[in-house]
């Protein structure tokens, strides 16, 4: 199957509920499949799709558990279990991202071999990667921490991802005329007087606008908030199509906006 497509694995924070997964998609175009983001719970349901072993490559945003912690048990599966790797699985996060999996996984007087499960590749601000029929450009964004998003493209078409971030001019210029944008609206409201790390929805529906987007998937709601109530208050801001990036949920990503 051709074009650029995106399932949800999960979507929850800041940790999994009953029936939602934290965050962690799968994208794909034809025969290559991207795990982007490997939050709580995902593994799991990653293997509705893919084996762990058809993966051809995981992308990570930033090291906060409801992003990465999959990575854990990815890593025994890989090397323990009933997968035989034909080669370590590509593996793109921010910087530190091998010494910190080492850092847990590590037992003993010897260091666990994160490398003979993962070949690591340490994002930076405009890293670019090709996975198959998948091009990825990252962008350093605003999150307090090493954070990243990435836009993800195929056959014609764009798909831009947040990871989590404050509103930023990277993140626009990243999502520039992309045919959707995965964005996160963590927050109900901007927090008085501390540092901004989240969009709120009315923030997210800005930076769609601002770049001009075809289509916004708002990600990553919390807790204070409903899907529901995130979506119309990003729709207040956006005036193109809005959807909910519930789990289990399949876009196709079209070629433009009168391709949906």
């Amino acid at each position: 199957m051709t074009g650029l497509h995106l399932t949800v694995l999960g979507s929850a924070t800041p940790y999994a509920s009953v029936d939602n997964p934290c965050s962690g998609y799968l994208i794909s175009s034809g025969d290559t499949r991207l795990w982007a983001d490997a939050g709580s719970g995902t593994l799991a349901q990653l293997q509705r799709y893919a084996r762990l072993d058809e993966v051809d490559a995981i992308w990570i945003s930033h090291l906060h558990a409801d992003h990465s912690a999959d990575l854990l048990t990815a890593y025994y599966a890989a090397l323990y279990a009933d997968l035989r790797l034909a080669a370590p699985i590509p593996l793109y996060g921010p910087p530190g991202i091998a010494e910190r999996l080492a850092h847990y996984l590590t037992n003993g007087p010897r260091r666990s071999p994160v490398e003979s499960a993962f070949a690591v590749h340490e994002l930076h601000d405009g890293h670019q990667a090709r996975v198959g029929a998948l091009t990825l450009t990252s962008a350093a964004v605003a999150h307090g921490i090493p954070a990243f998003a990435v836009r993800v493209e195929a056959d014609g078409r764009s798909l831009v991802y947040s990871g989590d971030t404050a509103p930023c001019a990277s993140l626009t210029r990243l999502a520039e005329g992309c045919d959707a944008l995965l964005c996160e609206a963590e927050s109900d409201r901007a927090p008085a007087g501390d540092e901004q790390v989240h969009h709120t929805p009315e923030d997210t529906g800005d930076t769609a606008t601002a770049a001009r987007a075809a289509r916004l998937i708002v990600t990553h709601v919390g807790r204070s908030l409903t899907p529901a109530q995130a979506v119309a208050r990003a729709s207040a801001r956006f005036a193109g199509p809005v959807d909910y990036a519930a789990p289990g949920a399949a876009f196709e990503i079209p070629l433009s906006p009168e391709g949906r």
